[in-house]
C-alpha cells in the first residue's frame, strides 16, 4: 500500500513554523516566482541519473518532492538514465525507470553528482536529452556537481549557477561562459536552478515547491523533514 505522506503529516504545519531568524535573512530572501501547475495530472519530475550517482543528491530532493502537494495534485517522480542497467549509488543499487528515449516529457528535471565530471561516454547523450526536453520543461535543476551536467548542455551559458564548494575552481575552468556564484545554497535563474550540493538540494527543492504550491506548503514539508533551516527561503550559505 502506498503511503500518502501529504495526508499522514498534514498536521505537521501546525507543529511548528519556519521563520527567518533575523532581519538580514528576510532581506536576503530569494524571490519566489510562481509557476503555473498543469491543468490536468501531476507535476512530472524526472531524476536524471547515471553511474555512481550520489545518494544524498537524489534522496533529499526525492523525499521533499514526494512529500509535497495536495490530494488533488502532487509531484510524480521517476528516474531516467542513458543506460539500461542497475546503477550503484554508494552501497545501494537502483534500476532506472526509463531510458532517455523512453522517458515522458518532464515538468522538472533534477540532476545530482554522477559518473565522472569528464570522460563519461554518456555526457553527450545527456546533453542532447536536456536540450530536447528543455523547451517544454518548467525547471531544470542541478544539485552538487550535477551543475557540470547542466552546464555541459550549453543551456546556462551566460547565466548564474553554483555547485559544490570543493569544485568551484574546476567549474570556472571548465565553463568560463557560466558565471559561478559562491557561498549560495542555491541560485534560481527562472527555468534553471542550481544547488550547492547534498543537503542544499533540499533547499533548492523546497524553493521549487514554493514556486508551485506557495511558501506555506514548502514550510510544511520542511517541518515534516525536520529541516529547520532558512536556506530554502534565502539561498544563503552561512560561512563560519
Amino acid at each position: 500500500m502506498h503511503l500518502n505522506r501529504r495526508t499522514l503529516f498534514a498536521s505537521a504545519a501546525a507543529a511548528g513554523a519556519l521563520t527567518s531568524s533575523t532581519a538580514d535573512a528576510q532581506a536576503d530572501s530569494a524571490p519566489i516566482e510562481p509557476l503555473a501547475r498543469p491543468a490536468r495530472g501531476n507535476i512530472r519530475v524526472a531524476f536524471l541519473v547515471d553511474r555512481f550517482h550520489n545518494i544524498m543528491d537524489l534522496a533529499g530532493s526525492w523525499e521533499a518532492f514526494g512529500s509535497a502537494g495536495t490530494d488533488q495534485q502532487s509531484f510524480e517522480l521517476y528516474t531516467v538514465s542513458p543506460v539500461r542497467e542497475t546503477l550503484r549509488l554508494g552501497g545501494l543499487q537502483m534500476l532506472p525507470d526509463y531510458t532517455l528515449d523512453e522517458a515522458p516529457q518532464p515538468h522538472i528535471v533534477v540532476m545530482g553528482a554522477q559518473s565522472s565530471r569528464q570522460g563519461s561516454d554518456n555526457n553527450e547523450a545527456k546533453s542532447e536529452w536536456l536540450r530536447r526536453i528543455e523547451p517544454n520543461a518548467d525547471i531544470l535543476m542541478s544539485v552538487c556537481t550535477g551543475a557540470f551536467v547542466l552546464a555541459r548542455s550549453g543551456l546556462i551559458d551566460g547565466r548564474l549557477a553554483t555547485t559544490h564548494h570543493e569544485y568551484y575552481e574546476a567549474f570556472e575552468r571548465d565553463f568560463p561562459q557560466v558565471q559561478l556564484v559562491r557561498n549560495r545554497r542555491f541560485v534560481d535563474n527562472g527555468k534553471f536552478v542550481s544547488a550547492g550540493g547534498l543537503t542544499s538540494g533540499i533547499d533548492g527543492t523546497l524553493h521549487v515547491i514554493a514556486r508551485y504550491f506557495g511558501a506555506d506548503e514548502a514550510q510544511r514539508v520542511a517541518v515534516y523533514l525536520e529541516h529547520y533551516s532558512d536556506g530554502w527561503r534565502t539561498g544563503v550559505r552561512e560561512v563560519t
